[in-house]
This record gives C-alpha cells, structure tokens and sequence, in this order.
C-alpha cells in the first residue's frame, strides 16, 4: 500500500518530524541556553536548565548530538572534561526561536485571555 496524508502524519503535516525533534520538552531549553551562554559543561546546563534530572538532561544531550544540533567535546584531562556547544546546524534555529519569541510577546496574553474566558463558561457540555 503506497502512504499518503491520510496514512501517513507526515505527509498530512510535513514539519512533524522537525517539531519532534527540536519541540520535544528539553529540547528547547537546552538548546537555548547552549545558543545564548555558550560552550557549557554539564553543571553548568543542569544549572540553567531547572527541573531537568541528570538522566533526562543526558538523554536529551545525547540525543541532540545524534541529530546534530549539539557538539560533544571530550577532553581527556585529569579529571576529564566534557564541554557541549551549539553546533551550526542547531545555530540555524536561531532565526525560528526569533519568531517564535515574537508570537509568544505578541499573543500569549490574548491565550491566557482565551482560557480565562473559556474557564469561566466552563466546560463544554
């Protein structure tokens, strides 16, 4: 059977697969602290990245290095050093993050007015 939109999400939606990898839910805050402070070491991101755990904050950085938004750099001191930096392709973000902050100071007070109103009415029945 050959897929199509109604078979297939993403031909129905063609960003599904970006969402997924840069919108899942420390995605975002990781790259952005990686995009505005810099090269970081581990401490330093779990820091910026409040309510991460240490197992998820490895996770996601393990991931974002296999799709090639974050760099890696093991430096076999005494004791060893990892750094983790923006790589270009997750640089190339930048300029959708940029929208993204635009609609957010743009809309998310007309949002909250919106669940305000429809808490209000309650439900649907």
């Amino acid at each position: 059977m050959k897929a199509d939109a109604t078979t297939d999400p993403e031909l129905a939606c063609p960003i599904s697969p970006v969402v997924d990898i840069v919108f899942s839910r420390w995605t975002t805050p990781i790259l952005w602290s990686l995009h505005t402070f810099g090269r970081q070491r581990f401490v330093e991101l779990e820091r910026r990245v409040t309510g991460i755990t240490p197992k998820v904050l490895t996770q996601r950085l393990r991931q974002l290095e296999r799709d090639g938004l974050v760099v890696r750099t093991y430096h076999p001191e005494v004791p060893p050093r990892v750094e983790y930096e923006i790589s270009e392709l997750g640089r190339s973000l930048a300029p959708l993050f940029a929208h993204l902050t635009e609609w957010a100071t743009a809309n998310l007070g007309h949002v909250e007015r919106a669940r305000e109103e429809y808490d209000a009415a309650g439900s649907p029945r």
